[in-house]
């Protein structure tokens, strides 16, 4: 039987691989590379307003996404009620 942990855990996890489809090419991609027009790849290219805005909002799913999973793997390794556990958890990452 799933926790609620567990099913907070599965959707952070399907709103990462959404941000991330979201999320724009930096580079001119395959077609790019063949033809020799990826030279500037490595230029600094500034995100702005939508592009930023998924950017930080995957960059916060994934530290919620690793959080979650400490959580989970500290709460099934103890042979406590889950309850406890998971207190346990955010006291130990807190």
């Amino acid at each position: 039987m799933l926790n609620w942990y567990d099913w907070v855990f599965m959707g952070v996890g399907i709103v990462i691989i959404i941000l991330c489809l979201l999320q724009g090419g930096k580079s001119e991609g395959a077609s790019g590379a063949i033809t020799g027009g990826g030279l500037n790849v490595f230029v600094k290219t500034k995100e702005r307003g939508a592009e930023k805005v998924v950017s930080i909002l995957t960059l916060v799913m994934a530290i919620v996404f690793f959080v979650i999973a400490i959580v989970i793997q500290v709460s099934n390794t103890n042979g406590s009620s889950s309850s406890e556990t998971v207190e346990e958890a955010m006291r130990i990452l807190l």
